[in-house]
């Protein structure tokens, strides 16, 4: 809020010295018991500073536009700066504010909700540019996917109009490895350590089926080759009800021949363990392979939704039907 000698729409000059109230930026004040460190927040305070050519860009504007995964904090807990980028350099750096001088088009900006934020395929190929290693590059994407407001092939047709660009050589590099169906960060980790494996005939969350049409499950990551499931099993997993649903879930992926490993976060930190395990389950279900009882061909009466193209094709209401449980991922 800007000062209001009235009080009205804004504390008042005395107030404003008070204890009540914080200056967030140059004319701006909020209540001092608002958290300037919630990533919402920080966002809506960068945006307030932003001159006409300017917007909010990479994870902040992806936060701002409710991806779910994008809190603006790094590895080590630290806040990362809110990213803004700008056309030209009347907008300074400051703590908790970054500026990126790239070319911005107007057709790149779009207003949420009130905030002046860079279109998501520029976003989050901003955070892929800019990414530490591939993994984080494609954890951005795949994040972004999952709310279908990105496509691996809207990604690739920017990298190509985009050749000369900082750290383009890194979303190129990661494009390979995106996938759209994604559910959580760890799924996208475990892809990329079976990856190293070699392993590359992979997908993620799809449903797979018995010969009689029924669905069995919808396993994390699937290895079409050998028939391996890979799952992620985080602290929610360890919990009475949903330990009971895991164990039913992997026993019917077994009863239609599957092989299973599961990662769990130590598996993170060094994932030899995680890699020792797959190979051995691989052996396994070459060892045991057979006539094939499980198909990822879909009945007639099934709705796929696998990719950003499908998922948009949705209606409202199939949307809130069919897609809801991603989200408990």
């Amino acid at each position: 809020m800007r000062l209001d000698p009235s009080g009205e729409t804004g504390p008042t000059p005395r107030q404003a010295r008070g204890r009540g109230w914080r200056r967030s930026s140059h004319g701006f004040y909020v209540p001092a018991d608002v958290d300037a460190d919630a990533p919402m927040q920080r966002v809506l305070e960068a945006s307030v500073r932003l001159p006409a050519h300017a917007a909010v860009t990479g994870w902040a504007a992806l936060a701002w536009m409710r991806c779910k995964w994008f809190d603006g904090w790094d590895p080590s807990g630290r806040p990362r700066p809110v990213t803004v980028a700008a056309t030209a350099h009347s907008l300074a750096s400051l703590p908790g504010l970054a500026v990126c001088g790239e070319r911005l088009l107007l057709s790149d900006v779009q207003v949420v909700d009130g905030v002046r934020v860079t279109i998501p395929v520029r976003s989050v190929t901003f955070e892929m540019r800019y990414a530490h290693d591939r993994r984080a590059a494609v954890r951005a994407h795949d994040m972004v996917a999952l709310h279908d407001l990105v496509s691996i092939a809207e990604i690739s047709d920017w990298a190509d109009a985009h050749r000369g660009w900082t750290g383009i050589a890194k979303v190129r590099d990661a494009i390979p490895f995106l996938d759209e169906n994604a559910w959580s960060p760890p799924e996208v980790d475990l892809r990329l350590v079976w990856a190293e494996l070699g392993i590359r005939d992979v997908v993620c969350n799809r449903p797979v089926f018995d010969r009689a049409g029924r669905h069995v499950a919808t396993p994390d990551v699937l290895d079409l080759e050998t028939g391996v499931v890979g799952e992620y099993d985080g602290s929610l997993h360890l919990e009475g009800k949903q330990r009971a649903k895991d164990i039913r879930r992997e026993g019917d992926l077994r009863g239609v021949g599957l092989e299973y490993v599961t990662m769990v976060s130590a598996d993170l930190r060094d994932p030899s363990g995680f890699k020792a395990r797959t190979l051995a389950a691989r052996q396994r279900a070459r060892a045991a392979a057979g006539p094939r009882r499980w198909t990822l061909d879909t009945p007639a009466w099934w709705t796929p939704t696998a990719t950003v193209a499908e998922r948009r094709a949705l209606s409202k209401d199939e949307r809130g039907r069919l897609l809801s449980h991603r989200w408990a991922a």
